[in-house]
């Protein structure tokens, strides 16, 4: 009997140890599936979610891949991140372990992505700065504009036209100085920003929202497909 226990524990701990090294190699399919895909600057963490993985692994279908992107992934400021919900990834076993994989079709695709105040604030130029305020921002720089040097501070709204993230100022002021109207209006102009968002895997934006470390932008696709060049 004790015997017999022994050997059952052995097997369950292969049985584990296989489960393990099973998902791993499969993560890091879909990491470099998703670098050459995205043009990533590296591979991203890739977590295949559900256990024992070793059963969807045997089916091709796995019900949730989280992805984490960072800013150097991206390519983008500090404070940038992307956070992606891969739902319902075909991935054959025997492809992920021969390592010939050529596409992952998804059934749905849900991202977050944060774009960081000081990247939008670049944008601008200057001496611009940022931060949410509500459900809008607070703009604050320095602008020369017809001889007069304008500081001036701002609410801004954040919304979604197309592919591309709009800021437009909807109130302007001289932050504390007597300005002329029409060159606190004319300077306006100058903190409004279009800013146009390239996404990979056949995303769509959906939604748009100031965030305390940056923009949200979330989008989603269905039925995708990741194909390798």
């Amino acid at each position: 009997m004790k015997v017999l226990v022994v050997l059952l524990v052995l097997l369950l701990g292969l049985g584990l140890l296989l489960d393990r090294v099973a998902v791993n190699v499969a993560e890091g399919q879909v990491a470099r599936q998703l670098a050459a895909e995205g043009g990533l600057a590296g591979e991203p963490a890739v977590d295949i979610r559900g256990f024992p993985f070793l059963t969807q692994a045997f089916g091709g279908r796995y019900d949730e891949v989280r992805i984490s992107l960072t800013a150097d992934q991206l390519g983008r400021p500090e404070g940038t991140e992307a956070d992606v919900v891969l739902r319902g990834v075909r991935l054959p076993l025997s492809a992920a372990l021969s390592g010939s994989v050529r596409s992952i079709p998804v059934d749905r695709i849900d991202g977050t992505a944060t774009l960081s105040y000081d990247l939008l604030a670049s944008e601008l130029g200057g001496n611009t700065t940022l931060r949410p305020e509500g459900d809008g921002l607070r703009i604050t720089r320095t602008v020369d504009l017809f001889g007069y040097t304008l500081p001036l501070t701002a609410a801004g709204t954040v919304s979604l036209d197309g592919d591309v993230l709009v800021v437009d100022v909807r109130q302007a002021s001289g932050a504390g100085v007597e300005l002329p109207g029409f060159l606190v209006d004319q300077a306006s102009d100058l903190l409004d920003l279009r800013y146009p968002l390239e996404l990979p895997f056949g995303l769509r934006l959906t939604d748009v929202q100031p965030a305390q470390d940056g923009v949200e932008v979330r989008a989603e696709a269905q039925d995708a497909v990741l194909q390798a060049e």
